[in-house]
């Protein structure tokens, strides 16, 4: 998997708290190393033998694992013609004496851990050796029983220290009123006096060092020289033997390497395995269920490294595999996504996760992420291009057997490009069968996730009351930001909340209003078969208007299919009262004549007229009066505007089939049933009501 995925899910803080609990240098080696797997039943049973190193834990004493020190050494230098020192071989007898003990505890818990004591059968208790090193070493030091010629060497140094004390004891009786200290030294591994130094010149012998105030000089009488030089072939001859013995007792530990690195090998694997559990008992880890089928059921689930956090409830893959997550800033939207992710790696890495009995992890091949607006100064990203980089990644990889989380979609550009290119990255997605779980503000991608099959909403829960996030999952129903609750609490002026409300209204009228109109030619469409010319002026008509919103907000995708296909408009054509053909560019005259003529046009219901000092287009819904005012409706509302500062655009029978009933276009839906219940019959109460005029 990505290692920059696993960071941004934050695997490698784990891996630091999990080396925490290793006695071993090849324990910490083995977590180092460790990433998540892909194959299902090797994971099923890293996870039962971790459960069961839990187990035994909990159960009893602690496990006697070898730490391992200064074996790196021992091994690095194995085969290698380098003699072992002392202190080597008591490393090497230390671990051969803990392997020994591990086998014992592996042995006796065989019962209530058959898997974890079983890995002890394959390691060496190797006694011989462990006895050869007991017997050539001791406390550091080649023993006088490593062979009889040390022993025999070892006898006469000894035999050879006592005369010479004793004819020191002698000398310095003699020169008592000559020495610095009553005491004897020892330069260069040989006795000396210290005399002091105006009576140098009374002692025979040899000077081999002087203090550093020069007040005092070392020397070897002359009558001890005989002495200290036999002494000291004794002590070459003993160093040679010493020597002997250890590179002989090396060649022997040599016969058993193989044994020793398997030995090593399997204290590295249980310090690895003893480490996850110990870790497990750490955050209450928990073994899980686990499919390939991406279904993911998270009961009580907490985030590793929080101490305190509202357990989420959580599931995916059964009827929808796709979940979308809205709720208010800090209400724990991306904690839930990098939770999802973070446990799902631990699962498929052999670690107890902090989940309650019954949860279920599905194995995936990639987890892909997409998290944090990835700013780069230095690679000149912007938080969108980083999205789109990743997103691109995500694409390379994702399939069947892939996980992917994106927190803040359609985020970092144009809310209205980004809704639509958000939708379309999660259709394909799906459409590749990936289990996604995504995060999102936009209403248009919660409300495409609660139409499409496949999809699910799921918002974080908030008090509106206290205006504090509850930090719970609700799956099945889409959330809101509470945006404007939340600026208010934080002291943003009432006015400018109160305005707010309005704009987002007024822009959320005009797409319905979009919306409504093309269902409408869409019914016709179905009633007659000239309805696709219907479909296609109307789309012409309502243009201006969707333009002027689109920045904003963005149409949900049925939309944006529809308006792909209308042509941007090149020229303005105004239809001539003699041939119908459209006006081409002409001379500043011919414009002025065409515009005299259109003002002179007498306007039906239900043209299509351009408003140009509004920049809209509106339908004729009221015919002149006697001071040529013309009521147009624009964008639902009923205007009265001077037919002087109207362009003709599209004529009614153009723009619709004949006999078309144009109460669709000019009445609501509400108003059309009530007169045509009317025209059946009367109804107390029924009334018809007429749209203020403005």
């Amino acid at each position: 998997m990505n290692n920059m995925n696993l960071q941004r899910l934050e695997y490698g803080k784990i891996k630091e708290v999990l080396e925490s609990y290793a006695a071993s240098y090849i324990g910490r080696q083995h977590i180092a190393e460790m990433k998540p797997l892909t194959n299902m039943r090797v994971i099923r049973q890293q996870l039962d033998e971790t459960a069961e190193a839990k187990f035994m834990l909990q159960s009893g004493a602690s496990v006697p694992i070898p730490s391992l020190e200064g074996i790196e050494h021992v091994l690095s230098l194995l085969d290698t013609g380098y003699v072992y020192s002392e202190q080597d071989f008591m490393h090497m007898h230390q671990f051969l004496h803990s392997c020994a003990q591990l086998m014992k505890y592996m042995s006796a818990k065989a019962a209530i851990s058959p898997h974890v004591s079983a890995y002890a059968t394959a390691m060496f208790e190797l006694h011989a050796l462990k006895s050869e090193i007991e017997r050539c070493i001791h406390h550091g030091r080649v023993t006088d029983y490593a062979t009889k010629d040390l022993m025999k060497v070892r006898k006469r140094i000894a035999t050879m220290e006592e005369r010479l004390k004793g004819k020191l004891a002698a000398l310095m009786s003699r020169y008592s009123s000559m020495l610095q200290e009553r005491i004897f030294s020892m330069r260069n591994d040989r006795y000396v006096l210290p005399i002091r130094k105006e009576h140098r010149k009374q002692v025979k012998g040899t000077v081999l060092d002087e203090s550093a105030s020069g007040q005092t000089v070392y020397i070897e009488p002359a009558d001890l020289m005989h002495l200290q030089q036999e002494l000291a072939a004794h002590r070459a001859e003993e160093a040679r033997i010493e020597a002997k013995v250890l590179s002989e007792l090396t060649a022997y530990v040599e016969q058993y390497a193989h044994e020793i690195r398997i030995n090593v090998d399997t204290v590295g694997a249980y310090d690895y395995l003893f480490a996850k559990a110990k870790y497990a008992i750490s955050i209450q880890g928990s073994n899980v269920q686990l499919n390939e089928a991406g279904r993911i059921l998270l009961k009580d689930a907490r985030h590793p490294l929080l101490q305190s956090m509202v357990p989420l409830q959580f599931a995916i893959g059964d009827t929808y595999q796709s979940l979308i997550i809205t709720g208010p800033n800090t209400g724990g939207k991306t904690l839930a996504l990098k939770t999802v992710g973070l446990l799902t790696v631990m699962v498929q890495s052999g670690l107890l996760v902090p989940v309650a009995e019954g949860s279920m992890f599905a194995v995936f091949d990639h987890i892909a992420v997409d998290m944090g607006d990835g700013q780069s100064i230095e690679h000149a990203l912007s938080t969108f291009s980083a999205h789109i980089r990743n997103v691109i990644d995500i694409l390379q990889v994702a399939n069947d057997a892939t996980l992917v989380l994106i927190d803040e979609m359609a985020s970092g550009t144009d809310p209205g490009e980004g809704v639509g290119l958000s939708i379309a990255i999660l259709e394909e997605l799906h459409r590749r069968g990936a289990t996604v779980v995504a995060t999102t503000h936009f209403t248009e991608i919660k409300n495409f996730a609660g139409t499409t099959p496949g999809f699910e909403n799921a918002r974080m829960a908030f008090d509106p009351d206290t205006l504090q996030p509850a930090y719970r999952l609700v799956i099945g129903e889409a959330g809101q930001s509470y945006a404007f609750l939340i600026a208010l609490k934080l002291g943003l002026p009432v006015s400018i909340i109160n305005r707010s409300r309005e704009l987002t209204l007024a822009a959320s009228n005009v797409i319905g209003a979009v919306k409504e109109t093309l269902a409408e030619a869409a019914t016709v469409k179905h009633a007659n078969v000239q309805a696709v010319q219907v479909e296609q002026h109307m789309q012409q008509a309502m243009r201006q208007e969707t333009k002027a919103v689109r920045s904003e907000l963005e149409l949900r995708e049925p939309l944006q299919e529809v308006m792909s296909h209308v042509q941007p408009e090149t020229e303005r054509a105004v239809k001539t009262p003699m041939g119908g053909k459209h006006l081409q560019k002409s001379s500043k005259g011919q414009q002025k004549q065409a515009v005299e003529t259109e003002k002179q046009v007498s306007y039906q219901l239900g043209d299509s007229v351009r408003i140009p000092y509004l920049g809209r287009t509106g339908i004729v819904c009221e015919l002149e009066d006697s001071k040529g005012i013309v009521g147009v409706l624009i964008m639902k509302q009923k205007c009265k505007i001077n037919k002087k500062r109207l362009e003709l655009h599209v004529e009614a029978k153009d723009l619709y089939p004949d006999n078309y009933d144009l109460s669709i276009v000019l009445d609501t839906k509400e108003n059309r049933k009530k007169r045509k219940l009317m025209s059946r019959k009367h109804v107390e109460g029924l009334m018809i009501e007429i749209q203020a005029e403005e």
